[in-house]
Formats: structure tokens, sequence, C-alpha cells
């Protein structure tokens, strides 16, 4: 390999001495090629390894690490694994080296898209301000894989960062999610900068000047926040949320969660941002907990009582006991309430009251020309009409999941006394789920038909006793007493009871 020196003076020779190229090969004792090289360039050419460096870390793990990333691939494009992601699976795994290792060889296997644009490093003030943004993620929920609506809120300061996920970015799923982050941070930040979402905007104007919705403004002045809204096109304006988006994502949703429903993804959710909290930023001397602790006091208190998250609206009964809403149809008690209700729409729940009072609750559907029926709702029609058992759309429902106690009892009724007197029997037990949990009343059945108690009342009296079981008292120890021991065991005298009728 040339020295500089050598390519020195070479490149002398030639353009300042006008020797030629074979002269001073001859004279310097180089090839041909040595000398091109020299004149090329007065730079040597960068050092490349002809054997590559081993790899005594890495290099057992290079195989599982190409199955992650081949399993990278097929992952949501938003949502995949991330070098720091990867660099934990492995670590889990028994990986020992360090996690620059890793980045430089994914470095080097990977192309990454050059960031051309450049922006002014920020820094804001404790409990002033923070970034609110949506993004959406995949999750499989119920078995089933859905795109879901992902609310981010993130502190300026401190980056304590927020995540719940809903199935929509509705107005009332929007509040919650505020209100659901207000607890979590411990306050009320004094400053929210959005995007024009119009959820919270009704019409942009020039600059950062709004029209904003009216629940919104109601919502805000509950809590006494001030909203800011970015320039229209320029999200960067609020950059720290925007990352925080791809973040939670790539952090708290790789690989894709599998979840029995919204509450568990949420709580998983909430469990990572709290896991979060212990992390030191890039740049940072604190951690995000004890940057946290220091605006916490200086936070706006939380009001004490929180805004109702949900739409409300007037509804008209139908005949079948149901109300409509958003083309889903609700149920509710045949025997309760006029034609004239009142729907509150919340995220996740649908609430159909009289006045104040509520008549009933159903988890809310997201789907279109849905029937979501509550049985109880329909037992006192059922009761006086007990024909339509077979073919009511909310029973037959209901007896596709109650226990196979339930169908074996309505067999012995009716096979005891007869389909029409069997059945009205069985609707009676069925009344008991009014007032009692329905696990209780699954018991019960199955303790009568072991006693061959196939009646309401027997059900009820094995209601009643898993409800509040004998418990026999304990014996009376008489070991430090023995003198007491014989008591009621001794002989008996009759002539006792010549004294009580003589007195002597």
């Amino acid at each position: 390999m040339l020295s500089v020196e050598q390519r020195e003076a070479i490149r002398r020779a030639y353009y300042v001495e006008k020797k030629s190229a074979r002269q001073i090969a001859r004279e310097l004792h180089c090839s041909r090629k040595t000398v091109d090289k020299a004149l090329a360039s007065a730079a040597p050419a960068a050092y490349t390894r002809s054997v590559p460096y081993a790899s005594p870390k890495l290099g057992p793990f290079k195989e599982r690490l190409a199955e992650l990333l081949a399993e990278r691939e097929q992952q949501p494009p938003k949502q995949r694994y991330t070098a720091t992601k990867l660099y934990e699976l492995l670590r889990a795994e028994g990986y020992q080296g360090s996690p620059a290792r890793l980045r430089g060889y994914l470095g080097s296997i990977r192309w990454r898209q050059p960031r051309p644009r450049s922006f002014f490093p920020l820094e804001f003030d404790p409990a002033q301000d923070a970034q609110v943004d949506w993004g959406e993620a995949v999750a499989v929920i119920a078995g089933e894989r859905v795109m879901v609506q992902l609310f981010v809120l993130r502190l300026c300061f401190s980056r304590r960062t927020f995540a719940m996920a809903f199935p929509t970015q509705r107005q009332e799923a929007f509040f919650l999610a505020h209100i659901h982050a207000f607890r979590f941070i411990g306050g009320v930040p004094h400053r929210l900068s959005y995007d024009n979402l119009p959820t919270a905007v009704r019409k942009v104007l020039t600059g950062h000047d709004r029209i904003e919705q009216e629940a919104f403004i109601t919502f805000r002045s509950h809590y006494l926040f001030d909203s800011h809204f970015c320039t229209v096109g320029e999200g960067h304006e609020k950059g720290q949320v925007e990352h925080g988006v791809g973040y939670v994502r790539r952090n708290f949703l790789v690989p894709i969660p599998v979840v029995d429903s919204f509450a568990a993804l949420n709580a998983h959710l909430l469990a990572e941002c709290e896991a979060d909290s212990a992390r030191t930023v890039h740049g940072q001397d604190e951690s995000i907990i004890a940057l946290w602790r220091k605006e916490l006091p200086l936070l706006r208190p939380h009001p004490t009582h929180d805004l109702a998250c949900c739409r409300t609206l007037q509804v008209t009964r139908t005949p079948y006991s149901q109300v409509v809403f958003e083309t889903n149809r609700y149920s509710v008690p045949v025997d309760q309430g006029g034609v004239q209700l009142t729907l509150r729409a919340y995220p996740f729940e649908i609430e159909v009251l009289e006045r104040d009072r509520i008549l009933a609750r159903h988890p809310r559907s997201y789907g279109r020309e849905q029937d979501l029926f509550e049985p109880l709702h329909y037992l006192a029609l059922l009761e006086q009409r007990p024909g339509a058992f077979e073919h009511a759309k909310p029973i037959r429902r209901w007896r596709e999941t109650w226990p196979a106690c339930y169908s074996l009892l309505l067999e012995r009724l009716r096979r005891r006394d007869g389909d029409g007197p069997g059945l009205r029997a069985f609707i009676a037990v069925l009344q008991l789920h009014q007032h009692e949990p329905a696990a209780l009343i699954a018991q019960a059945i199955e303790q009568a038909l072991s006693l061959g108690a196939l009646h309401v009342d027997g059900v009820r009296l094995c209601l009643n006793q898993l409800k509040e079981p004998s418990v026999l008292p304990p014996s009376l120890n008489l070991d430090h007493q023995p003198e007491l021991a014989t008591v009621g065991n001794q002989p008996l005298d009759l002539a006792r009871y010549d004294q009580l009728l003589t007195g002597v």
C-alpha cells in the first residue's frame, strides 16, 4: 500500500518534473498500476477489508436476525421491528453484544433514506406544553385483525407519553382520551397543540386562527387549557408527538398484540407507557419520570368532575322494543320506559335513558345494521307470550351461549309436565336473572337437577343456599376445664321430679 510520501513523490515526478509514468515506475521500483493510482488521486483510497470482521457475539445470532428481518417484511409498514426492538428480542435470547454493534451491522445490510430537511432544536418549559395526535396501528382483537385508532399525548418537557386505542376518531373518543391522558400525567397542561382535526376545528382561517367546534370549546373551558393548531401541512410544528406516534407503534405494538378486547389492549398500552417513563431520552440528563416529577406540581389541577364524553340524542322505541343509532338496533326492557327515550353514545358503550334513569346499557357497535339484544329485556313479554319461545330472536341467540344445564332443565320439565306447562315453569326460572347473577343461577340449576328439584322453587332454594351457605358452629373445647366435660352426660336421677312436685 502506498504511503502518502510515496504518492507525493510520484505526483511531483509526473506533474512537476514532467517524467513519464514508465520512467517513474522504473526509478521508484513500483508497478505502472501503482503509478496510475497515485496520479488519479492525491488522497489514499479508503481501506476495505477483503475478509470480514469476526463477530463472536453477533455471529451466532445472524441467522436468527435474518429470520426476524424476513418477518419484518410481512409486518405493517409503520409497525415493523426497529433496531431497538430487534436488540431487545436478541438480548432476551442470549445476545451479549452492544446495541451499537447491532445497529452497525443492520446499517451495512440496509439502505436508509437521507433526511434533507433541517429543523430547529426546541426547548420547552415544564408543564406548559403538550402535543396531541392520532395514528393507526394493527392489532388482533377477539381473533380478528383490525386497524385501531391510536391517540397519543406527549408532555413536551419530560416526554412522558400516553397512548390509548379506539375503534374510531369520533369526538367522544377524542374527549375521553384526553380525560384518561390527564389522569395519567397527573394534571392538565397549560397548552395543547393539534393538527386541524375536524373534531376540534370547524373552519380553518388564515395563520393560526380557527373557528372551533362548540363541543371542543366547552371541553377546553371545563379543563382550562389553551389550544394551538398547526399550520396546514406543517405537522413538524408538533414534531414530538409525530415522533411519539411512531415510537408507540414501533415499541409498544410490535410484535402485533393479540388481545380479547379494547380494554385489554388499552391495559397493555398503559403498562407500556408506565414502563417507558423509566427511559432516559437521548440528550437528556435525567429520566422521563424524574423530569415529570419536576413538572407535576406545575400542571393545572384536574377538575373535581369529568365532562361527559358522549353524544346525546333523542330516540324513539320501535315496536320490537329497540332504539336505532347509526343504523344499529339496541334493545330496551319491554316493560320499562315510554316511546321517547334518550340515548348516550360513548366510545365503547351505549346507554338508553328515560329522563335520568338508565334503562339499558350495551357495548357500542361500529358495524352496520346490527341487532344488539339483551335477552332479559324480553322476559316480561315472553311470560305473556310463551308460544314465541322457539322463534324469538333474542331468546334464540341466548340459547346459543347459555350453559348446557339450561337446556337439560328445559328438556326434563317438558318431559315431566308437558310442552306448555314445562315451558312456563322454565320461563319462571329464567325470570330469576332479573335479580341474580347468571353464574350463580347456573350453579343453582345444576344443583337442582342433581337433587331432582325440577321447579322454580327448587332452583330458588338452591340459589339461596349458594348465597348463604349454612356454617356449622365450631365444637366447644373443654380441655382447659375438665370439670365441665361431664355436663350433660351424667345419669338421670328421677327423684328430682318428686322433689319438684312435693317441694321437699
